[in-house]
């Protein structure tokens, strides 16, 4: 079981220029290589409950531009941590951002299928309000079931995700 406190809150809407601080360094540092930089996950769907982290997805045409990007994302104190398991997903870390949000990032090439899964996701919910105000009351009821354990959070929403893929055409 991996522990991890589970907090999920009301959506902010300074989520928005959250994610804009963070996009604006990275386009600083490697903007000629992308093709560009998405805000992705719950907390880029106004109105909808999340953990207050912002994901985020570089997009680059492919991998004859990544080597450059890990380099420079390097400069500005990202590092690589590989695909994690999931196929053109690279995930990044960093440890000493006091500056900005809490946040994932990723570089995916523009054919990632996981990159058109997270976009596919986020506006599906964005055009249906319906759905997402559903997903997030899933979503608050599994972070207060399990506070402490992110393996059943997960777990928990894994049925509403499902559904809304088949809704959205993913899956």
């Amino acid at each position: 079981m991996r522990t991890a406190r589970v907090v999920v809150l009301p959506y902010d809407k300074a989520w928005k220029s959250a994610f804009e601080e963070i996009k604006s360094e990275i386009e600083n540092a490697i903007g000629d290589l992308t093709v560009g930089i998405e805000h992705v996950g719950s907390t880029s769907v106004e109105g909808l409950s999340a953990k207050p982290c912002i994901d985020i997805d570089v997009i680059i045409k492919d991998y004859s531009v990544f080597d450059a990007v890990v380099e420079k994302l390097n400069s500005i104190g990202y590092i690589h941590e590989g695909d994690l398991g999931i196929k053109d997903r690279e995930a990044f870390k960093y440890s000493d951002k006091p500056h900005l949000q809490k946040h994932h990032l990723y570089v995916c090439p523009q054919y990632s299928e996981e990159l058109h899964r997270h976009i596919a996701f986020r506006d599906y919910l964005r055009a249906n309000p319906e759905a997402a105000g559903k997903y997030g009351k899933v979503k608050e009821e599994a972070a207060r079931l399990f506070p402490d354990d992110i393996d059943k959070y997960i777990e928990y929403k894994s049925p509403c995700i499902e559904e809304m893929y088949k809704l959205c055409g993913l899956k």
